[in-house]
């Protein structure tokens, strides 16, 4: 695309009177697609219309015109013009900037959308608006975002879990990840060639893996409040994989100004998903309440809480409810974050307080809280 035309979409309708037409022959197909979506920050800002008038007051940044396109055929011409990567900015823009809602509305439409997270976070955040016709999409969305992200956690999840590697011990199960080059070198001198300064390995060596088997409970507490959705995702995905591993006993519990207990749906993350409401006040101390009523052995207990800790009730009684935990030795650790980038909005002031009596509070992805539960049940 010539520099002229990447300007043209750049400038929308205002490039009509300045620049040359468009040399490329979807030039002006590309500048309707964009102009459908970002033509709306004009109207949203008191920009004048297509007429050269005043756009009417009532035109608000997410509302359609009579004669624009459809959603669908919208979203079609978009997807065909339009490279992957360029298609989920546009989708997200439309969602999140210009409240385009008509996209997670109609089954025809969620059917062309391109599943993401971003995506799947919307739709969780509008899933008590929802019409139950589209729910059978939202559903295989949430499949497909859930199945990514257990596979790229799921083999370092299970790792940092189940065993770290054992170097006074080797074994026959041949694993990239766990080679060991100095072993090998030192089993195969034999075979050095001097005359061609090659070394023969006809015997490769790996590690073993330490395995672990201990009693430990895990209660993973889930804020459900509007603000912590992709927290929620991800604690889904790693209440999934943590599920499969039968050394570790956990409970999923998720709270607003409720306590639910869906350990029965631990194991599946999809309909964990769609089970869950999001939005609402937050009583964080009731559920951590619960998390010591249900568990047995404090001593060989851990309880992560992952929350922005922006407590409805007084915060003195979330500060004592940790301390009895505490006090009890049960293993505490408050996460403000527990996603893919782990940059987190929360109350400062009551993290402080809640570290003061004995609850670290961090920013972690899955993969890091895993480490640190691997950790914390070695001892």
């Amino acid at each position: 695309m010539r520099p002229t035309d990447r300007w043209r979409l750049v400038l929308g309708r205002y490039a009509e009177d300045r620049l040359p037409p468009a040399q490329d022959p979807n030039g002006s197909r590309y500048e309707a697609a964009l102009d459908y979506l970002y033509g709306r920050e004009y109207a949203g800002r008191g920009g004048r219309g297509d007429d050269g008038t005043d756009a009417p007051d009532d035109r608000g940044p997410g509302s359609l015109d009579a004669s624009a396109p459809s959603i669908v055929d919208w979203l079609g011409e978009v997807r065909e013009l339009f490279p992957r990567e360029s298609v989920e900015t546009i989708e997200r823009h439309a969602l999140d900037r210009y409240g385009l809602t008509e996209l997670v509305t109609d089954p025809e439409v969620l059917a062309r959308i391109e599943p993401s997270e971003e995506l799947l976070r919307t739709l969780l955040s509008l899933k008590g608006q929802l019409d139950p016709a589209v729910l059978g999409q939202v559903r295989r969305i949430v499949r497909a975002v859930v199945e990514d992200l257990r596979r790229r956690l799921a083999e370092e999840v299970r790792q940092a879990l189940t065993g770290r590697l054992d170097q006074h011990r080797h074994s026959p199960h041949a694993a990239a990840a766990d080679f060991d080059p100095r072993g090998t070198v030192r089993a195969n001198l034999r075979h050095w060639d001097a005359e061609s300064g090659r070394l023969v390995v006809e015997r490769p060596l790996f590690f073993a893996r330490n395995t672990r088997r201990i009693p430990w409970e895990v209660v993973l507490l889930v804020d459900q409040s509007g603000s912590m959705v992709g927290s929620v995702i991800h604690s889904a995905v790693m209440a999934g994989i943590l599920a499969g591993l039968p050394a570790y006993r956990l409970r999923l519990v998720v709270f607003d100004t409720s306590v639910v207990d869906l350990t029965d749906l631990a194991a599946d993350p999809v309909e964990l998903l769609m089970t869950v409401q999001l939005g609402g006040g937050t009583d964080i101390a009731q559920a951590v309440t619960y998390a010591g009523q249900v568990i047995e052995n404090p001593a060989r207990a851990v309880v992560v809480l992952v929350s922005d800790f922006c407590e409805g009730g007084p915060p003195s009684r979330l500060v004592a409810a940790v301390r009895r935990l505490v006090e009890s030795r049960v293993t505490t650790i408050g996460l403000a974050a527990l996603d893919g980038t782990a940059h987190p909005a929360y109350d400062r002031r009551t993290a402080e307080q809640l570290a003061d009596v004995g609850m670290p509070v961090a920013a972690l992805t899955p993969g890091r809280l895993a480490e640190w539960l691997a950790e914390v049940t070695a001892r």
